[in-house]
């Protein structure tokens, strides 16, 4: 039997990935975006430091950028039911949600013009909602937005899986207002992968702390060309 005193113990107060700002490296790709999605092998990968607390890791993300872009794949494994995706829901919905500074600035508590979000579902598109969805939404309370990004500039893919599902999507550099790889080879970035049965995976804070509207608590993805 474990006392109040030892789970206190065993439990921050503050969330260690409070107390640091993470900065990881995004790999440049010569590959494009077509019909069939795209192929990234593991240097892409972005880590979760959701670990340092122990929380679960379901989901393995992988980005990469050019000139036209980001392009990015999510495998989510470890599911026994179907992704929640509802079209009408998209926020509440299972899925990715990826949040992108083109300015990497930390000093503002309220998104500005160079702050986007985006969400891209397995399932809830079409239809009879089952194909892949992806779109752009504001970030909340921001004190000016960027302007709104067109369906063409955005492409999702999904396969589900017997544990859960892949999904691949691109961003067009079109959609992401002051995206200037050569100017400004640093983006802030956080993302959420959602998961009903799961939970939640992040880059570093949990869902308890502001981080979908606060872009001083967002890492940064440093664009590497080697």
């Amino acid at each position: 039997m474990i006392s109040k005193a030892s789970q206190s113990e065993r439990e921050p107060l503050i969330d260690p990935n409070f107390l640091f700002r993470f900065s990881v490296p995004c790999l440049w790709s010569k590959g494009s975006w077509t019909e069939k999605g795209v192929q990234l092998s593991k240097k892409y990968l972005v880590p979760s430091f959701g670990e340092l607390l122990q929380r679960p890791v379901f989901a393995d993300l992988r980005i990469a950028w050019n000139e036209d872009g980001l392009l990015f794949t999510l495998r989510v494994s470890g599911k026994k039911n179907t992704p929640w995706c509802r079209s009408t829901r998209i926020e509440d919905s299972d899925g990715l949600q990826v949040w992108i500074d083109t300015r990497d600035t930390h000093t503002t508590h309220r998104a500005g013009r160079f702050c986007h979000r985006f969400v891209f579902l397995p399932f809830g598109g079409g239809a009879r909602q089952e194909e892949p969805l992806a779109d752009w939404l504001p970030v909340a309370r921001a004190r000016e937005a960027p302007r709104p990004a067109s369906p063409e500039d955005l492409a999702v893919r999904s396969e589900q899986r017997i544990d859960g599902y892949v999904l691949e999507g691109f961003i067009a550099a079109a959609a992401l207002t002051g995206y200037d790889p050569q100017e400004h080879p640093r983006l802030g970035f956080t993302y959420a992968v959602i998961d009903r049965e799961l939970g939640w995976q992040t880059l570093s804070l949990g869902p308890e702390y502001s981080f979908r509207e606060d872009p001083s608590l967002w890492g940064t993805l440093e664009l590497v060309r080697s």
